[in-house]
């Protein structure tokens, strides 16, 4: 009880080292080594996290959970993230900082017109960068008085990370005669590509999109994204046998 007593007599204020100390920050991502790069930079500046992997996960956390910062991916299992910025941006009190986050840098207009305050693509940059995104959309009053120290420092999550995203897709593809998963289990693909700068993942991330308008060609595409995310599992060492 004293500790949610501090919260609200004594809140933290910004400093120049911890930018984002007294914010709240729902990520909604659903790869693992992006939502998790993602968490280690707002705790770099200070600030609390919860994480959503899904639609109906976010809906969950914000039933009980006020952010003052949510950062939402638009390529989600169970829809489109345009879904929640929109409602989000219409809400009443309105979340102080609303991001849209994407590998593909085509989504921003869609990003904006929705009603996000920035689009950020991945890959994400330095801390400094991620941070200076979410402080331009914060009030004054929630801005770290004096100079701020600019860092460089690029963060990369833990391997296990990408082995779990690398061991969704071997999954979504084990799922036969359902083009929703294919079409999913390709974005998913193609958006971890650009979190890894993985030019060959994403090559064949997109030619499963081609494949599921081309009969012929699906089950050669299919094959081909899954035999090249297996070999990334057994260099990553997180081929389980």
């Amino acid at each position: 009880m004293p500790d949610i007593l501090d919260e609200f007599l004594f809140p933290r204020r910004p400093t120049a080292e911890r930018p984002l100390l007294g914010q709240t920050v729902l990520i909604v991502e659903d790869s693992r080594f992006a939502g998790e790069t993602m968490r280690l930079m707002c705790l770099r500046g200070g600030a609390r996290i919860r994480r959503a992997d899904s639609l109906r996960s976010a809906a969950r956390h914000l039933k009980t959970y006020r952010p003052t910062i949510v950062v939402v991916d638009l390529g989600l299992p169970d829809g489109s993230g345009l879904d929640l910025i929109r409602q989000l941006s219409a809400a009443s009190p309105r979340v102080p900082a609303l991001l849209a986050v994407s590998g593909d840098p085509m989504q921003e207009d869609a990003a904006m017109r929705a009603g996000a305050d920035d689009f950020l693509t991945k890959p994400f940059g330095s801390v400094a960068a991620f941070h200076a995104a979410i402080l331009s959309r914060l009030p004054e009053t929630a801005q770290p008085q004096g100079p701020r120290i600019v860092s460089n420092e690029i963060v990369v999550a833990d391997p296990s990370a990408l082995g779990d995203d690398y061991a969704l897709i071997m999954d979504l593809l084990k799922v036969e005669n359902d083009d929703t998963v294919m079409a999913y289990a390709a974005s998913f693909a193609i958006n971890l590509a650009h979190s890894t700068g993985d030019a060959e993942l994403l090559a064949a991330g997109r030619a499963q999109q081609t494949a599921l308008t081309d009969g012929e060609r699906a089950g050669d595409a299919h094959g081909d994204l899954g035999a090249l995310v297996r070999r990334r599992m057994t260099v990553d060492g997180s081929l389980a046998v």
